[in-house]
């Protein structure tokens, strides 16, 4: 529920982090000459979380827009493709429009430092790591949140992607086996510390694949921060955010990656950093996988081994940003601890690849 005014716990951006500042008057000259109804000057102001692409909040006259753009340090090569994640977005808004809609999409480096792309801005709650402000989520509220977010990835699984012209996105065929090998190969290149329970779990995961599920657009990094909620009605989603990951492939690998970030009671401190998933209402994974079923027909008598997966590209992802703090190609003080974040992540799963199943 919502608590006095619903406008105060709308997620608003903040100061620019030092070291992730934008030129913004490089900025304004573009948008200038490439945006028709630009005026007046513009501010830049940047969203507080997120680990990977940055995005920013870009006020120009009367108009509000968000900018994304790979995180600095990064290697944009090999992943952080915000022209990709512009296209995913130019071609699913007309035919799901909780895609936000897409505006303007640069691939000059020049004029920021980085590739860029603008999407409308919609308004909303965000569950990051603690209740915003004038939020109360007691159990009643905390579960219309959970349901409405499982059945929005459902939703998301069912769209006609060859309809929306996403048809190239991806290659579906053998799309299990090259997660598996991709994520392990992503883990050794970003390794700086011996971490055996990842070591454990890549090997299981090469060792016990299942046939593929079926083929959909995925979202590849679906959670409660990656929503945004209508304040009068938290159950509501208004938009899902940071399609940076979203691919055709097998749809219980984007269930398995969302169990991967959902945190219990009882789960390790280190995994509660990536929502509010452990509060009372929420459903267990156990049973987020059971809604999920129920509402796709789809068969997760064996989503163990997507669960495990998600936990260890869970793991890596934290590994690469850590390693990127390490080497001291970014000074964001959040990555320091993110060793500890893999740690667990490789415990939960080697434990998950033992007992065969996504509870305790």
């Amino acid at each position: 529920m919502i608590e006095g005014e619903s406008a105060s716990a709308v997620d608003r951006p903040g100061e620019v982090r030092a070291g992730e500042e934008l030129d913004v008057g490089a900025l304004e000259s573009y948008l200038r000459a490439h945006l028709p109804g630009v005026e007046g000057p513009v501010e830049v102001r940047q969203y507080p979380r997120g680990f990977s692409n940055l995005t920013y909040l870009v006020r120009a006259g009367g108009r509000e827009l968000v900018l994304r753009r790979p995180p600095f340090g990064a290697d944009v090569r090999g992943g952080h493709d915000v022209e990709r994640e512009h296209r995913v977005l130019a071609g699913l808004h007309p035919v799901w429009p909780k895609a936000p809609r897409p505006v303007l999409s640069c691939a000059d480096a020049s004029v920021i430092g980085a590739p860029f792309y603008l999407m409308e801005r919609v308004e909303g709650v965000i569950l990051r790591d603690r209740p915003p402000a004038g939020v109360a989520l007691d159990p009643p509220a905390m579960r219309g949140v959970c349901l409405a977010l499982v059945d929005t990835l459902a939703e998301l699984h069912a769209v006609d992607w060859r309809g929306a012209g996403l048809e190239g996105l991806g290659r579906p065929e053998g799309y299990v086996e090259r997660q598996v090998s991709g994520w392990t190969a992503r883990w050794e290149k970003a390794r700086t510390d011996d971490v055996p329970e990842m070591d454990a779990a890549a090997a299981w995961l090469a060792a016990n694949r299942p046939r593929e599920s079926g083929t959909a657009l995925i979202h590849g990094d679906y959670k409660y921060d990656n929503l945004v909620l209508d304040p009068a009605h938290l159950s509501r989603v208004r938009a899902v955010l940071d399609w940076e990951m979203a691919t055709i492939g097998d749809p219980l690998m984007d269930l398995g990656t969302s169990l991967g970030y959902w945190a219990e009671a009882g789960d390790p401190p280190e995994m509660k950093m990536f929502g509010l998933t452990h509060l009372p209402g929420n459903l267990t994974r156990r049973e987020v996988a059971e809604r999920y079923a129920e509402r796709t027909g789809r068969d997760v008598s064996g989503i163990a081994f997507h669960y495990v997966y998600g936990l260890f590209k869970v793991g890596v992802i934290a590994q690469q940003i850590y390693a990127r703090f390490k080497a001291g190609k970014t000074r964001d003080p959040r990555f320091g601890g993110l060793i500890h974040v893999v740690r667990a992540a490789g415990r939960m799963a080697e434990t998950a690849a033992e007992r065969g199943r996504v509870g305790g």
